[in-house]
């Protein structure tokens, strides 16, 4: 297995159909990443304690799932100077909405690199994580770049028939 460099936090077992998504992108790129059901609401000492040991482990990005009032990425923001990226997941009652502005309206200190609502978030959140992670890995750098070379060119491909 891979060295952690992305921990994958969500605050449900619910949430685990978008962060597959993310998931994907991180074994699709060989980045090495766990993934932990945590609350900022029910276990937010469990939280900080696991987001304060990220460093010494050598983890270098947070991912933060959450829907509702999605509290959890700036929960784990605050407790750490590692970037932090959230996504917030679509619910029920409010389609994300709730999740999304949650997740954007950080306080001036508390910053998080908020991604779309929902799974192509969750696909840019790991998107982001690599290229965050590129900066510092030419290996991952080259992947990255083969990547957007070859979306460029899935959509010079397609023709459009009227």
């Amino acid at each position: 297995m891979k060295k952690v460099q992305v921990s994958i936090v969500m605050g449900s077992k619910s949430d685990l159909e978008v962060v597959q998504e993310t998931v994907n992108i991180l074994k699709n790129f060989g980045v090495g990443y766990e993934v932990k059901v945590l609350s900022a609401h029910r276990t937010p000492q469990a939280l900080v304690k696991h987001v304060e040991g990220l460093p010494k482990r050598g983890v270098k990005i947070v991912i933060a799932a959450a829907g509702m009032s999605a509290a959890l990425a700036g929960c784990v923001a605050a407790h750490t100077v590692l970037p932090v990226i959230g996504i917030p997941v679509d619910t029920r009652t409010l389609t994300g909405l709730d999740s999304l502005l949650s997740t954007v309206q950080m306080p001036k200190g508390i910053p998080v690199a908020c991604m779309s609502i929902g799974k192509s978030g969750a696909q840019n959140a790991g998107i982001l994580a690599c290229q965050i992670l590129a900066l510092q890995d030419n290996t991952l750098k080259k992947k990255m770049q083969q990547f957007k070379k070859d979306m460029a060119q899935a959509i010079k491909k397609i023709k459009v028939k009227l």
